[in-house]
């Protein structure tokens, strides 16, 4: 370690790192000294001359024995740069207000030797990096009562804002008047009520001389709280930063940063700003952007963004679109963003691997501060050597403070977009259901032009016999309320079609629900009630865009269906059926208005360009075609909602056969020998017993607590055999939690359950169905045509008792 020459006290011009002076030991510790009289002399550096223990200091002898000594190691553990040495004769030289502002003016000197290192380098001189260097360190402190507006501060501050000792009214606003208008937010946040505060803060700021010079200086302080903690006390040091002062060039990049990043509205984006507006004039060869999240380092942009070309740890942490490390594995980094300043290593520094890969000929590593706190870093590698020069270091200081709060707007814009978008995708369904005959795929995109949730959603709902309802909708305006309205005419339209409605009264119903919720609002819809066995579908338009068609061929037809009034305008609307038949092999495609219409694209143009999408698109991947038909629009003024069903056709239609239950003593006996001969006749024998025990406890439920009529239907489809037994009563029936040794009831459900793959029951108009699937096994015949007949003259495939 160096020494300066002409020290007081006559301190030496250097100390051994393995020694036992008080500056080794700080230097090797990383921890400030703070050493009374009695304390130096237990190191023998006071006292008489060759004292037990005692370092010479230079030919005069020890120290007096009245001397204090602060000792501050400079730089953060992964760059050590030597130590702050200071000595008092006062009686308590170090509280512990002087104490803060020490550690702070340590901190002011080792961002200025880097500085001045990083001067040397660039000028390939070798010279020290002290003695007149540390001339441009110099600086004075100051205390700010936040109570009354009183700062104190010492004379250095004065020189340095241009202002006589005398004249000095002691008034904070004083300084302000002198200090650039565009850093002032960024000085005033330090002190906004309600924000914590941090162990130092740091920040490069512009103040304007009376001669009119505009001079650099950097500002480091500390905020102190009362009990209650509130701000009560800003201790601060305030040193020339002349070393920042930009060039022509760097001004014109940092003009051309701000007012790109005036224009980025994500995380994302702003970092592909940062990328695009460094790497070409720095000459970088690795370039990346990270957010700090708690411990860690969330990645925002990686350029090169190929894996390979970043060191191991970054590719082992490449789990996502968003890669991210914990800072505890790159300790160097954890310094420097405590240290809150640009760190620059050379060729061959002594880094971790992970850090080293980076920049082989050269790293620099930029804190992004914002609010007071470091919200994120820069780092800028370069492969070949790279010398470092003051103007690179005046440019990064420069954009950091732009690009950190260009992030945390970014991040609150993000937050609240993210926010909209789980409000709007936590309505919609997770997942649409497996269809017999068909494949059903659904695809919803935000739009990026606002923050505003959107009320465009879709639907997918499996009906009786065989059918499936779809449907897909957008309700007006972007806003809260237009998604919680499209959360419940989702909830409505798939409540009425499972009750069994026609489509034409399921939207009628939605209609005058919509009309009776007290808004403004209204909305489109398209409801297709489909026939999965015959590929009859009846198609009801409420105000919506017309459904499209693809067919076997690849033709395409956008279909002319006969539409009524959007909901929530008429109560007396009518909403028409349009029948249409499907072949197999067709695709039908509901879409919302967000993919076809907006300000720049004309209605029937957007209709156009999406058919002929759908002409060209391979029906065979569903989800491929209908991420085909969003295109790669990454801009959108509004929500898009796109609903895709690709009708394949029953290779075996389900077989069917109903029968009604009379309310006799015998009714279960006759339901289970109906049951027998139906299952027989199908061939269906293995699973006989466990369909005779279901159909038994559906029916006997049926007869004892509910009253009207109560039917039994059986359908054959694919692998499973469905029962389902129909009744008057809307109550759902409830499985027991329960059931003791000795009760005589409650255990049907639980036999029901524990025999069947799935059950449930669902409402129907003025009652309910439960019903129950029982898996069959692979050699049993499927589909058989028989059906036993009626023995009292009923159409085929119903029989009363």
């Amino acid at each position: 370690m160096v020494g300066g020459s002409g020290a007081p006290y006559g301190l030496p011009t250097g100390f051994a790192l393995s020694g036992s002076s008080p500056v080794a030991a700080a230097f090797r510790t990383g921890v400030p000294l703070w050493l009374s009289p009695a304390e130096l002399a237990q190191y023998g550096v006071t006292g008489p001359p060759g004292s037990p223990g005692a370092e010479p200091w230079d030919g005069s002898g020890a120290l007096p024995a009245d001397v204090s000594m602060g000792v501050l190691p400079l730089g953060g553990d992964a760059k050590r740069l030597g130590c702050l040495v200071v000595m008092d004769k006062a009686p308590d030289p170090f509280d512990a207000d002087r104490r803060h502002l020490l550690e702070l003016h340590a901190d002011q000197v080792a961002a200025g030797l880097e500085a001045v290192a990083a001067r040397v380098m660039a000028r390939t001189e070798r010279r020290s990096l002290l003695g007149p260097g540390l001339d441009t360190l110099r600086g004075g402190a100051f205390t700010l009562t936040l109570g009354t507006g009183r700062i104190d501060a010492d004379a250095q501050v004065m020189e340095l804002f241009g202002i006589a000792p005398e004249q000095f009214d002691r008034r904070v606003e004083t300084l302000l008047e002198r200090t650039a208008p565009d850093d002032v937010p960024a000085l005033m946040s330090l002190v906004e009520p309600g924000r914590l505060p941090t162990a130092g803060q740091q920040l490069s700021i512009r103040i304007r001389r009376p001669n009119g010079e505009l001079r650099w200086l950097s500002l480091r302080c500390r905020v102190l709280v009362d009990a209650d903690g509130a701000p009560e006390r800003v201790l601060g040091v305030v040193a020339d930063a002349s070393y920042l002062r930009p060039g022509a060039d760097e001004v014109s990049v940092v003009q051309r940063l701000s007012a790109a990043l005036a224009g980025a509205t994500t995380i994302r984006d702003v970092s592909r700003v940062v990328v695009s507006a460094l790497r070409m004039p720095l000459a970088a060869t690795r370039l990346a952007v990270a957010e700090l999240k708690a411990d860690r380092f969330v990645v925002t942009v990686l350029d090169p963004p190929e894996p390979d070309a970043w060191p191991t740890a970054w590719r082992s942490e490449w789990r996502s679109e968003w890669p991210d490390t914990s800072c505890h594995s790159l300790p160097t980094l954890e310094s420097v963003l405590r240290g809150g300043h640009v760190a620059l290593w050379p060729p061959g520094a002594a880094l971790e691997p992970d850090l080293a890969g980076i920049g082989p000929g050269g790293l620099a590593v930029l804190p992004l501060p914002a609010d007071g706190r470091i919200v994120g870093m820069c780092l800028i590698g370069w492969e070949e050597e790279h010398p470092f020069g003051p103007e690179e270091r005046s440019l990064l200081t420069a954009t950091a403070g732009l690009v950190g709060q260009a992030l945390v707007r970014a991040h609150a814009l993000d937050a609240g977009h993210e926010l909209a978008t789980m409000l709007q995708r936590s309505l919609l369904p997770r997942k649409l259901p497996t269809l017999p005959g068909g494949v059903a795929v659904a695809r919803y995109l935000p739009a990026t032009m606002g923050l505003e949730v959107g009320g465009d959603w879709y639907d997918v709902i499996p009906l009786s016999d065989g059918h499936v309802g779809l449907v897909i909708g957008d309700v007006e305006g972007h806003s809260a309320g237009a998604a919680t309205i499209m959360g419940q005419m989702r909830t409505a339209i798939r409540a009425y079609a499972v009750e069994g409605h026609p489509p034409d009264v399921v939207v009628s119903h939605a209609n005058r629900l919509l009309l009776g919720m007290e808004t403004d609002l209204f909305a489109t819809c398209c409801y297709v009630d489909l026939d999965m066995e015959e590929g009859i579908a009846w198609f009801v338009r409420a105000g919506h865009l017309p459904p499209l068609l693809r067919y076997p061929d690849g033709s395409t037809e956008a279909l002319s269906v006969e539409g009524g009034p959007p909901l929530g305008v008429a109560a007396e609307g009518e909403f028409p059926l349009t029948e249409v038949g499907l072949t197999p092999g067709t695709v039908l495609a509901l879409l919302t208005d967000g993919l076809v219409e907006s300000a720049t694209l004309r209605l029937e143009d957007g209709i156009g360009r999406v058919r002929e999408l759908l002409a060209a698109a391979d029906p065979a991947d569903a989800g491929r075609l209908a991420d085909e038909l969003l295109g790669d629009a990454k801009r959108r003024d509004d929500d898009v909602a796109v609903l895709v069903l690709r009708y394949d056709g029953m290779r075996v239609r389900p077989t069917r056969v109903r029968w009604t239950v009379w309310r006799l003593p015998d009714a279960v006996m006759h339901a289970r020998r109906f049951t027998a001969r139906t299952l027989r006749s199908w061939n269906v024998t293995e699973e006989l017993d466990v369909a005779l025990l279901v159909v038994s406890e559906l029916v006997t439920n049926a007869i004892a607590h509910t009253q009207g009529e109560v039917r039994l239907d059986l359908t054959l489809a694919a692998d499973r055999l469905r029962i389902a037994v129909n009744d008057a009563s809307p109550r759902s029936p409830v499985k027991p939690a329960s059931v003791d040794w000795e009760a005589t009831g409650g255990r049907g459900l639980l036999l029901v359950e524990a025999m069947s793959a799935s059950w449930g029951s669902v409402p129907l108009s003025g009652g309910k169905q439960v019903w129950s699937e029982v898996a069959l096994l692979p050699g049993e015949q499927l589909g058989a045509e028989e059906v036993p007949d009626a023995p009292d003259g009923r159409p085929e495939g119903e029989e009363a008792l």
